[in-house]
């Protein structure tokens, strides 16, 4: 999985924020990242 996988999931409705968090905790990608996907930025369960 990457990153640019995981915003297009995102953007098409396939992956919600939990999921992203996921993706951030597991150290597929950088809090930064999950504030470029989500527009949000990134807080801890």
């Amino acid at each position: 999985m990457t990153f640019e996988m995981i915003k297009r999931n995102y953007d098409r409705g396939l992956w919600n924020k939990q999921m992203v968090k996921v993706a951030v905790v597991k150290g597929v990608i950088t809090e930064e990242q999950y504030k470029e996907i989500t527009g949000e930025d990134y807080t801890e369960q």
